[in-house]
């Protein structure tokens, strides 16, 4: 029992650690003081001078732990071999959580997420957390496969924010979407062809805003759980909205009811 209970405390702990690669956003994210660094990472190949020692010393001014690695192991770490130039550093980021220990929460009502199916343009990925985090949501739901990475790119354009975004991680966005619906969520899509506009929705008490793929939409797996579609009202022959600024209108639609 104890062993379990020290495996669901580690695992809880290393859900909510973003990796960041590269030597300037490593750099950048050690000279940051409200980030809480858990550990730096190193190819054994670095040379000390540079900004890897820049990188160095603000680690050791910080009391940030640096593990020393061969090339492949690092590349294990920062997932991504080709980009991480030698180095990583792990970020402890308080919001992130596993959907099955948010819904294992108390229910505060209501109760408004976001899920993102198929995102993988990684600047709409950034933009999209950051208007999240501002906004009235509860929590982005993001499946690990088939959205991208959450790597430099995305960190900037979220403005900083992904370290404090409310993520909820789950291995399959269809599995997860049931999961909330067996917790009374209504599952809404966002479809440029629904008749049903997202400023006439009347939102139930745990409520979930699907937004699709930047071409092709919400998947047809997705989109075949959907208790509801909702669009966006248009004029003038526009046909759709970047899919980021769809997410800042959910974000705040439900201030603009008030």
């Amino acid at each position: 029992m104890s062993d379990s209970s020290d495996y669901t405390e580690k695992r809880a702990f290393f859900d909510r650690v973003l990796t960041v690669y590269g030597r300037n956003p490593v750099l950048e994210t050690l000279q940051n003081e409200t980030l809480v660094c858990h550990a730096l990472h190193l190819a054994e190949n670095n040379r000390e001078g540079g900004i890897v020692g820049e990188i160095i010393k603000s680690a050791k001014r910080l009391g940030v732990p640096i593990k020393i690695h061969s090339r492949g192991e690092l590349a294990r770490i920062s997932k991504n071999g080709k980009q991480d130039q030698g180095v990583a550093v792990d970020v402890l980021c308080p919001s992130f959580r596993q959907l099955d220990d948010f819904l294992a929460e108390p229910a505060a009502q209501p109760r408004r997420l976001l899920a993102l199916d198929g995102i993988t343009n990684p600047q709409n990925l950034g933009m999209i957390i950051r208007s999240a985090a501002a906004g009235a949501i509860d929590g982005i739901l993001l499946p690990r496969k088939g959205t991208a990475a959450l790597g430099p790119l995305v960190i900037k354009a979220s403005a900083g924010t992904l370290y404090r975004a409310p993520l909820l991680l789950c291995a399959s966005l269809p599995e997860a979407l049931k999961r909330c619906q067996e917790h009374g969520a209504q599952v809404c899509a966002l479809e440029a062809q629904a008749t049903h506009s997202l400023f006439g929705h009347r939102e139930q008490n745990f409520c979930i805003y699907v937004l699709g793929n930047e071409t092709e939409g919400v998947s047809a797996a997705v989109g075949a759980l959907a208790d509801l579609r909702l669009s966006i009202p248009m004029r003038n022959g526009v046909e759709s909205l970047n899919v980021a600024v769809t997410a800042s209108l959910i974000a705040y639609a439900t201030y603009l009811e008030r």
